[in-house]
C-alpha cells in the first residue's frame, strides 16, 4: 500500500519504520524538504520525500501525526481526498488543538472531502509502536470511526506493526473517547510515575 505520512515526529516515524518493514511504500510529506524531524526515515526501504500535497495525491492512505494545533491547516494542505483513507493518530495536548473542535477527527472530516476518516494509533506512545510486545504477548490497539474501508485498513496496518488486535470501539461519536483513553495512558505513564514503558492488552476470560 501506498502510504503518505505527515508528521514525522515519534509516532509517525515508529510507524513509518513499522510498515516499511511490513513491504509499504512511503512517501513522507514535509512542509520543508530541506529540514525536518526524520531524515533518517529516508534510509528505509521504499521511502520518499515529497511536498504534502505531492505525497497525498499519490497516496492510497494519509496517516496524520501532526501536533493538533495544527490539524486544520494541515488537512487544507493535503489538496483532494477524495477516495482516500485518512487515519488520524493525533490529541488534543494541554488545550492546544484545532479552534472549535473537541478532538482533532472531527476537525479532519470538516475540512477535507473523504469521509474515510477514522483515529487510530494515538492511545499509546511511540515507543509501544517500536516494540508492542510485552512478556512474550503483543498488546492492543484501537480504533474509531464511522468508515468500515478505513478501519479495516487500520486494523491491517496495526497488526503489520505487531499489534495483537486492533479492537473497534465504536463509531465517529467515539473519538472524544479515544483521546480520554490517550490521556489516561499519558497520566498514568507521565503524572503517576508508571514511565512509558506500560500498555493496554484486553484479556477474556
Amino acid at each position: 500500500m501506498k502510504i503518505a505520512i505527515i508528521g514525522t515526529g515519534n509516532v509517525g516515524s515508529a510507524l513509518a519504520e513499522a510498515w516499511s518493514s511490513a513491504g509499504h511504500t512511503l512517501l513522507l510529506g514535509v512542509r520543508d524538504q530541506s529540514n525536518f524531524k526524520g531524515k533518517e526515515l529516508l534510509s528505509l526501504e521504499n521511502t520518499s520525500l515529497h511536498s504534502i500535497a505531492e505525497a497525498s495525491s499519490e497516496a492510497e492512505l494519509i496517516l496524520l501525526s501532526t501536533p493538533a494545533i495544527n490539524t486544520i491547516e494541515v488537512t487544507k494542505s493535503l489538496g483532494d481526498t477524495t477516495g482516500k483513507v485518512i487515519i488520524d493518530a493525533m490529541n488534543i495536548m494541554m488545550g492546544k488543538g484545532p479552534e472549535g473542535f473537541t478532538n482533532t477527527t472531527d476537525a479532519i472530516l470538516a475540512h477535507t472531502s473523504t469521509k474515510d476518516v477514522v483515529k487510530c494509533f494515538n492511545t499509546t506512545g511511540a515507543n509501544n509502536m517500536q516494540n508492542p510486545i510485552y512478556h512474550e504477548m503483543g498488546i492492543d490497539m484501537f480504533v474509531a470511526g464511522d468508515s468500515f474501508k478505513g478501519k479495516s485498513i487500520a486494523k491491517q496496518l496495526a497488526l503489520d506493526v505487531g499489534f495483537a488486535e486492533c479492537y473497534d470501539v465504536g463509531g465517529n461519536d467515539k473519538f472524544q473517547l479515544m483521546e480520554q483513553f490517550a490521556f489516561f495512558w499519558i497520566n498514568l505513564a507521565m503524572f503517576k510515575g508508571q514511565g512509558r514503558e506500560i500498555a493496554f492488552k484486553l484479556l477474556h476470560r
